[in-house]
């Protein structure tokens, strides 16, 4: 079967859009509720385009450019998103607008940029892409569900490409019922926030991939010694073993309820192994873990984790890293198990 190689990614997040700088000068958030930093659209988009697209709209086209432009790949074999919430912004505007004007003088652009597909298909117009196209919306795996279905298609040369997406907003309605229900907003050095990201996916490498995708795995359950199992036999089958993993991506977000899943899983099944995160720099969102494999995949390309990703001795660079390993969950009944390593020598 081919190996899965990660060409390209870019991201508009709660760090400075478009580039890495969170590598080196990352911006840290003390409020619970943090937008995405977005980018000067008039510099990508003719004005009526962007007149015309919401804000996820905006930023899932121009970083799926940006991906296509930087692995040199315009046509896709596949445009595959993951997204939780869709265009809940358009969704919110059509709603409030039939609840306050009745259904009189309505705008048919929000009620038509309002479904979750709405994104992929924006993609595959402004590509000329007739390919295959797919959205996956299961709250915090959807990003997940996203890059399985792209990664088992090119394991098995249906496709030689795959264009995968990441995208979800966080409107100020929707974070206050997030954090009436306990979910967002109580967290220490935690806070809410948006996804935006891009991701080019081949069956064969360029002359810099940022890394290789070995394997992802999604189990649901709460049971640990079944978890356990299964993290052993995504071991076997990316013929890799625990000693030989630099780092561990998990995806504490300050919030107790959420933390003390990874506090009483990691001990198990990564004893030994270093400890990263990402969500105080990107926030949470419900696919905020493609933000993770973002960061992990500069890791590998940079070949070393700053000290600000580490949560065991973050005063030190770790550096000469070859493979790192997500681990996310949500709701402590959906775990994914994400394997990545480096192309370099």
């Amino acid at each position: 079967m081919k190996e899965v190689y990660i060409l390209a990614a870019q991201h508009i997040s709660a760090q400075s859009p478009l580039c890495e700088e969170w590598m080196d000068n990352p911006l840290f958030y003390d409020e619970p509720y943090v937008r995405a930093i977005d980018p000067d659209y008039k510099r990508h988009f003719a004005p009526n385009t962007a007149r015309r697209l919401g804000k996820i709209l905006k930023r899932a086209l121009l970083t799926s450019q940006q991906v296509m432009q930087t692995s040199g790949i315009s046509h896709p074999d596949a445009i595959i998103t993951g997204t939780g919430l869709g265009c809940i912004e358009n969704t919110e505007f059509f709603l409030n607008a039939l609840t306050y004007e009745g259904e009189e003088l309505l705008k048919p652009t929000y009620f038509m940029q309002s479904t979750h597909n709405t994104i992929s298909s924006l993609i595959a117009i402004d590509t000329h892409c007739c390919g295959y196209n797919s959205t996956y919306s299961h709250k915090g795996i959807s990003f997940e569900c996203a890059l399985l279905d792209a990664f088992v298609q090119l394991k098995n040369g249906e496709i030689q490409t795959a264009l995968v997406g990441a995208h979800d907003e966080m409107t100020p309605s929707y974070f206050k019922l997030l954090k009436r229900i306990g979910y967002l907003g109580h967290a220490v050095n935690g806070f809410g926030s948006e996804t935006a990201l891009a991701l080019m996916l081949a069956g064969t490498p360029q002359e810099e991939p940022l890394c290789r995708l070995r394997g992802i795995e999604i189990r649901y359950g709460t049971d640990r010694e079944e978890l356990r199992q299964a993290f052993g036999s995504f071991l076997q089958r990316t013929s890799s073993s625990l000693d030989e993993i630099d780092a561990v991506m998990i995806g504490t977000n300050g919030q107790p309820s959420n933390d003390k899943i990874y506090a009483e899983i990691c001990p198990v099944l990564f004893p030994s192994q270093r400890l990263i995160r990402y969500k105080h720099l990107f926030g949470e969102s419900y696919t905020a873990p493609g933000l993770g494999l973002y960061a992990a995949a500069v890791c590998l390309y940079r070949k070393r984790i700053p000290a600000h990703l580490r949560i065991d001795t973050p005063s030190t660079e770790q550096r000469g890293v070859k493979h790192i390993l997500l681990y996310n969950q949500f709701e402590n009944k959906n775990h994914s198990f994400i394997l990545l390593s480096s192309c370099g020598k």
